[in-house]
């Protein structure tokens, strides 16, 4: 079996599929850090450390692709930073709910069914700095493309609550930074975890300067995602979703890309690609059952990185969001 997540790398790094030309290869940043380590969510969460461990060291011992990777440092994010999405009253809140626990206490956030930790704060602002810091990365010419390897995840996070095992809605939080910093006008997030991204949806909804892809299982949680829900205001038509029932496979998936995605960047013609990368519709996954495999995840990072090289000039960041069994990330 193929490594997964090494896999969709490669694609990444492959300079026929990104540039058409080999004197116009960049490298690929991955954003990580030891500190993603120390949120604890206890011994039997499915959102678990374990889940990074594994990739990391696959990447830095994988010999065909370690030359062509970088591994910049990342920086926390600001409280100026979190505030582009999330209000001040929830960022107080996080605050205090986890300054109240002591070294090795677990609580939920009161928001949702997130658990938090002594270090949670501080790990969240890290994940979402380290988006910022590929992003930077990406935008100051230094690699192409980046695959920000965080925890804890941010896709279900709205506003002025966390929810689903998410603090801080991290790629919400990329998206408002690339456009205050970098004047970007046109930014598609394309979400293809398992469930449906809630909260990156409802941060977006009456915005038509972020294009929302969403591809997930239902029913499922958080049971929303229904293909009538297109946004409103001037958001309206610049949310599209794909609604999946358990068991569609690799077939609805790239035709879904094929056939709706690809035909819809046509005319919103992105300048920025983030992408919420979700291996929890990875066939055998503890919580998903749409029976996704490594070809399907290879066939869309193809379609999503020609989007890119068409709209974008390749730029496109990808940040973790579930996966449950690490082996559906990378394979030993």
């Amino acid at each position: 079996m193929k490594i997964l997540l090494l896999s969709i790398i490669f694609i990444f790094s492959s300079p026929n599929l990104l540039f058409g030309e080999a004197s116009n290869y960049r490298k690929v940043a991955i954003m990580y850090s030891d500190k993603f380590l120390l949120h604890n969510t206890g011994k039997n969460h499915p959102e678990r450390p374990e889940r990074l461990s594994k990739v990391v060291n696959n990447l830095k011992n994988n010999k065909l692709l370690s030359p062509h990777l970088v591994w910049p440092l990342v920086r926390e994010a600001t409280e100026q930073d979190i505030k582009l999405v999330h209000t001040e009253n929830y960022i107080d809140l996080v605050r205090k709910e986890v300054n109240l626990l002591q070294k090795n206490d677990i609580s939920y956030l009161s928001t949702g069914d997130t658990i938090i930790s002594k270090e949670s704060n501080k790990v969240a602002r890290m994940a979402v700095g380290a988006g910022l810091s590929g992003a930077d990365a990406i935008m100051e010419g230094k690699v192409s493309s980046a695959f920000v390897l965080n925890r804890p995840p941010g896709h279900h996070a709205t506003a002025s609550k966390g929810m689903g095992f998410c603090i801080y809605n991290n790629i919400a939080i990329v998206a408002r930074y690339l456009q205050n910093k970098y004047n970007i006008e046109r930014i598609l997030i394309v979400d293809f975890d398992v469930h449906h991204g809630n909260g990156t949806q409802d941060i977006f909804y009456n915005d038509d300067s972020i294009f929302y892809f969403d591809i997930h299982q239902h029913p499922l949680y958080p049971q929303s995602g229904r293909p009538n829900e297109i946004g409103i205001g001037k958001g309206k038509g610049f949310t599209l979703n794909v609604d999946l029932p358990k068991g569609s496979g690799n077939t609805k998936l790239i035709n879904a890309f094929k056939n709706k995605l690809t035909p819809a960047m046509e005319k919103f013609q992105p300048e920025f690609i983030l992408v919420s990368a979700g291996f929890d519709s990875h066939q055998g996954d503890l919580l998903g059952q749409l029976n996704f495999t490594d070809v399907g995840y290879e066939n869309i990072a193809i379609i999503l990185s020609n989007i890119a090289k068409k709209y974008a000039s390749g730029r496109k960041l990808y940040m973790l969001e579930g996966s449950y069994v690490a082996e559906n990330i990378s394979k030993s």
